[in-house]
């Protein structure tokens, strides 16, 4: 009989845990609302019809690899500017405090904003929220119709490069410019 119980609690459990499907191309992006380093509160569905969006998520603050992809992103943003899109970087860190993302930004001067997602549920509905708690460090570009037009899951290799990577994906999808 306990049996019973724990498997019918089981099931129960996994039932009441929403489900995220993996995102493809083709897909609607996941509406968000998130607040930024720069103060505002951004919510994708402020964009649609209006400017194309790229979501570029990373695992930590303050860490090497987000250090360096924040680098590549502040001192060679102008490539990405000449595009009609906004940009972000994303994470489930805290947006304040010594670790978080607002002192992150400050320290690498970024002047685009980075999205803070502490409650996690932006990161589970994108599919990037990693077993250790962090995300992925996966781009989403997603067209001004709200659609995801490409998923980059290689950015951890080419960090360095990150912003020159991030135009060059725009410009194959043929993003207009500004």
């Amino acid at each position: 009989m306990k049996a019973l119980v724990m498997a019918t609690l089981s099931v129960l459990a996994l039932a009441a845990a929403p489900a995220y499907a993996e995102l493809k191309v083709g897909d609607p992006a996941p509406n968000f609302t998130l607040k930024g380093t720069d103060g505002k509160t951004y919510s994708l569905a402020s964009f649609k019809g209006k400017q194309a969006v790229v979501l570029a998520w990373f695992p930590k603050a303050f860490t090497a690899g987000c250090t360096i992809e924040c680098k590549s992103l502040a001192e060679n943003g102008h490539l990405v500017r000449k595009y009609d899109v906004t940009y972000f970087m994303a994470s489930v860190d805290a947006l304040e405090g010594e670790k978080g993302n607002a002192a992150f930004a400050a320290e690498h001067k970024a002047d685009f904003p980075l999205l803070s997602d502490p409650t996690k549920e932006t990161a589970k509905a994108y599919g990037v929220l990693a077993e250790r708690g962090f995300a992925n460090r996966w781009t989403f570009y997603i067209g001004k119709d709200g659609t995801i037009q490409a998923i980059d899951k290689d950015v951890a290799t080419r960090l360095a490069t990150s912003a020159q990577d991030m135009a060059a994906k725009l410009g194959e999808l043929k993003t207009a410019t500004k």
